[in-house]
């Protein structure tokens, strides 16, 4: 059992909307490219019969690769926030990082931010200045932050019929936000899918973006620790999950200051996942 997971236990009680981002299911199947520009594209003949899953590495028959050659890591985060959080934010409870965001600014480190339709109603004004800089790509993280699968860290289960709504139920917070640069990536809560969710969604055309990197910032209060975590576990190509949201990963910002020098002093160039998946 990981570090991460041992954590996870431990702070089970604080709520499950972070339970489970930095783990999940090691599902190892095509990387395949974007499928365009745009979130809602025609039905037809090429789309695929699944949703296809990006993670670096080969799958289990060894017939696709992520890119991995170059020093390229792609930093993401994810702005999870649940349904029925708002009470806990009217309560001065932050699920936002504001300094995290002025961290990656002030050190040019393009990211990619997965963001729950929940957590942009509930921050419109930081979502759409987030989308409308050309340093950050947005992505979807569902709307409500339940699980897709049974049995995904405690969180509450959607069922099949809804799966394709939650998803929708997102884009459209982003478009009511005014929220730009949005790419046809999906990262799961919890990390968690099976071969049925991936059937089920893939009439929306995007790519689930899964990593192989888990920084273990959920809940920690040592950034050093979470440093250290990262440092050790990067390779060429790597996607790094780390949180967006301060009062269940306080640490995160503090963490990126110390790992973005020393992995620029190792050669590595930091990316947004569409450079990963378009190779």
């Amino acid at each position: 059992m990981s570090k991460y997971l041992l954590r996870l236990i431990s702070v089970a009680a604080l709520g499950a909307v972070l339970v489970g981002c930095g783990t999940g299911t090691d599902a190892r199947l095509t990387a395949g490219p974007s499928p365009g520009p745009t979130t809602q594209q025609p039905a037809g003949p090429e789309r695929p019969a699944v949703t296809p899953v990006f993670l670096r590495g080969a799958d289990p028959t060894g017939k696709t690769r992520a890119k991995t050659a170059a020093k390229t890591v792609a930093l993401t985060f994810d702005a999870d926030m649940t349904a029925s959080q708002g009470p806990r934010a009217a309560r001065g409870e932050r699920f936002d990082n504001p300094t995290l965001i002025s961290s990656l600014r002030r050190l040019e480190v393009p990211s990619t931010i997965f963001m729950t339709g929940r957590w942009v109603e509930e921050y419109p004004f930081q979502a759409r200045e987030i989308g409308s800089d050309p340093l950050f790509e947005v992505a979807n993280h569902s709307y409500s932050h339940h699980s897709f699968t049974a049995d995904c860290h405690g969180l509450p289960v959607l069922g099949k019929k809804d799966m394709a709504a939650d998803v929708e139920r997102a884009f459209g917070a982003f478009r009511k936000a005014g929220v730009r640069q949005v790419v046809p990536y999906l990262r799961f809560p919890g990390g968690c899918y099976d071969q049925s969710t991936l059937r089920t969604l893939a009439p929306a055309g995007l790519t689930a973006v899964q990593w192989d990197v888990v920084s273990g910032d959920a809940f920690a209060t040592d950034a050093d620790a979470v440093a250290e975590q990262v440092l050790a576990e990067v390779r060429p190509g790597s996607v790094v999950v780390m949180h967006c949201t301060l009062s269940a990963a306080p640490v995160t910002d503090e963490a990126v200051r110390k790992i973005v020098p020393l992995l620029r002093e190792r050669g590595y160039r930091f990316v947004k996942v569409s450079e990963l998946i378009k190779g």
